[in-house]
């Protein structure tokens, strides 16, 4: 029955959508669920999912989207917002856990090249899993959730660095061409950054522009990007993943990054799904058992090393305990990455599948266990703080420089800049509001942008999108959008992201204003009516002049 292709992907979405409805129950990682599916239909469990080129595909185009989200979100304003910190504890995380794990995998009894490959693989940590957490918990915007995101983009950029390297060794033929390799590939790689600075520059803005016309379209050619990226740095030498890693960064400077990654958002996932069933599927659940001790050594090391470098980093640079162990705990696992790297190793034929278990087991430990550790961050702390003290200096002086930091502050979030909400805009910020505007249309955002607006292109209707707004700074949420179905879908997604301020809307009836009155919304407008009624009392009020006027001169 399970030779039709069709069969497979059926079975694989109801036992993952069961699997995960069970995870979620249980408060485990999706990720953690479905390679337990993966597990329970390969051939260890019931032998549903056997080699399948279709799986493959959609595992492909998973990792590629995943990369591609990646390279959209890799702001380097985030990284100067925080200061040095977030280069400094990145890379010094990095270079301890590296160091420390090979020692480790040495020790264990494993070979060079394994134990450099396993020593690798710990140092990532899962920045999709740790920044979702973070917003879950309402955390992102916070000090150690900006130091977070700070140095995990530090350990992104060191990860396509580490599949440079290894896609040019496993490309030499021997030991003597290596280095003709090496050279070659980084001529390459020279070459391709040139191509992004010039697409990011000259092209892909006004072509952006136009796109973002229609979102479907824009949508479409954000998905054509990413795979044609990966596409040419497969063709050049590279990995898939480089390419599309890429392809993100050439359009992360736009005005239009932060939608288009909300919306793919759900696709990456979705895809992601039949990469970790492939993964799972593949596994020798008898190799697997052969790993257990030096997974828990491995797993012992990354939950409790991880986390101490960070506080060791932090504290000596001035910041206080408890902005170092929240940081710290978000290290405290390693990624899809580290999977994707050992699957890498497999291909080129440095590892063998053992390893690949190795990895892949210590990923569901860490990933499970600082899970609940992030979940319970504050808790945590509460117990530990007596004895963190040797992490922190006497004077923290650093974190008071970073909580007073340079960042333009906002007071509302103003929806739709057509006439009515620019006039609403420049009213406000003749009384000193402080504001940013959002509007679907691009050309009104330029044309704002020019006139000094904090303005951004996106959709009010995008959950996702909301979530990257300042909406803990503002206290005033404002619609003038005046679509009953827009305004209904921006107060649930508001809601959905914990925010507590005030909310105006914009309506074109009368029964609509009622409906929005009676769920909670603390002003609504209506333009025509409000316009009519602000002409009126104007009116009168010229009225009562005329009048006062009259009659002073018949009293003369």
């Amino acid at each position: 029955m399970f030779d039709n292709v069709f069969y497979q992907i059926g079975a694989i979405l109801g036992l993952a959508a069961a699997g995960g409805a069970l995870a979620l129950l249980l408060r485990q990682p999706l990720i953690v669920a479905f390679i337990a599916v993966g597990i329970l239909l390969g051939p260890s469990g019931f032998g549903v999912v056997l080699q399948s080129g279709e799986i493959e595909l959609f595992a492909r185009l998973g990792i590629a989207l995943l990369l591609f989200v990646v390279g959209l979100k890799l702001d380097v304003h985030i990284i100067r917002t925080v200061g040095p910190v977030a280069l400094l504890t990145g890379l010094g995380q990095v270079a301890f856990t590296s160091v420390v794990g090979y020692l480790i995998a040495l020790a264990l009894g494993m070979e060079h090249v394994t134990a450099i490959y396993v020593a690798v693989a710990l140092t990532f940590s899962s920045t999709i899993i740790i920044v979702k957490l973070l917003s879950d918990k309402r955390e992102v915007d916070s000090l150690h959730g900006r130091i977070a995101v700070g140095f995990l983009i530090v350990q992104d950029i060191v990860v396509v660095l580490v599949m440079i390297g290894l896609t040019a060794t496993g490309q030499a033929a021997d030991g003597a061409s290596l280095g003709r390799e090496a050279l070659l590939i980084i001529g390459k790689g020279a070459l391709m950054l040139i191509a992004v600075v010039l697409l990011t520059r000259y092209v892909l803005p006004p072509l952006l522009h136009r796109l973002a016309r229609s979102s479907e379209l824009l949508m479409l050619f954000a998905i054509a990007w990413a795979i044609t990226g990966a596409t040419i740095g497969d063709a050049l030498g590279f990995s898939k993943e480089v390419g599309a890693f890429l392809a993100g960064v050439s359009i992360a400077s736009t005005a239009y990054r932060e939608l288009v990654a909300a919306r793919l958002v759900s696709l990456r996932d979705f895809l992601l799904l039949f990469f970790f069933i492939e993964l799972g599927a593949n596994l020798d659940m008898g190799t697997l058992g052969e790993q257990t001790g030096a997974a828990i050594i491995f797993s012992l090391f990354v939950l409790i090393g991880n986390p101490l470098i960070v506080m060791v980093i932090m504290g000596y640079m001035g910041y206080r305990k408890r902005t170092g162990f929240l940081a710290g705990l978000t290290v405290a696992q390693i990624s899809e990455f580290s999977l994707i790297l050992a699957a890498l190793g497999l291909s080129l034929g440095h590892l063998d599948q053992s390893t690949v278990g190795l990895v892949t087991l210590v990923g569901l430990i860490t990933i499970s266990a600082s899970t609940y550790m992030i979940l319970y961050s504050h808790q945590l702390y509460a117990r530990l703080s007596p004895y963190l003290g040797w992490f922190e200096r006497k004077v923290t002086h650093r974190e008071m420089d970073d909580l007073t930091g340079n960042d333009e502050r906002v007071d509302i979030l103003l929806f739709g800049l057509g006439r009515f909400g620019s006039t609403i805009a420049s009213r406000l910020r003749e009384q000193g509001c402080r504001i940013q505007a959002i509007d679907f249309d691009p050309t009104v955002v330029r044309l704002h942008e020019r006139d000094g607006y904090q303005a951004r292109y996106g959709d009010a209707e995008d959950p996702e999108f909301l979530g990257t707004l300042p909406l803990k700074q503002a206290t005033l949420v404002v619609s003038t959008l005046r679509d009953r179905v827009l305004n209904r879908a921006l107060l649930q997604g508001l809601k959905q992201q914990g925010y507590s301020g005030k909310v105006a809307v914009s309506t074109s009836t009368w029964p609509e204003a009622e409906e929005f009155r009676r769920k909670g919304v603390n002003l609504v407008l209506v333009p025509y009516a409000d316009a009519a009624k602000e002409a009126a009392d104007k009116l009168i009020q010229e009225c009562r002049q005329c009048t006062a006027s009259n009659d002073s001169g018949a009293h003369a």
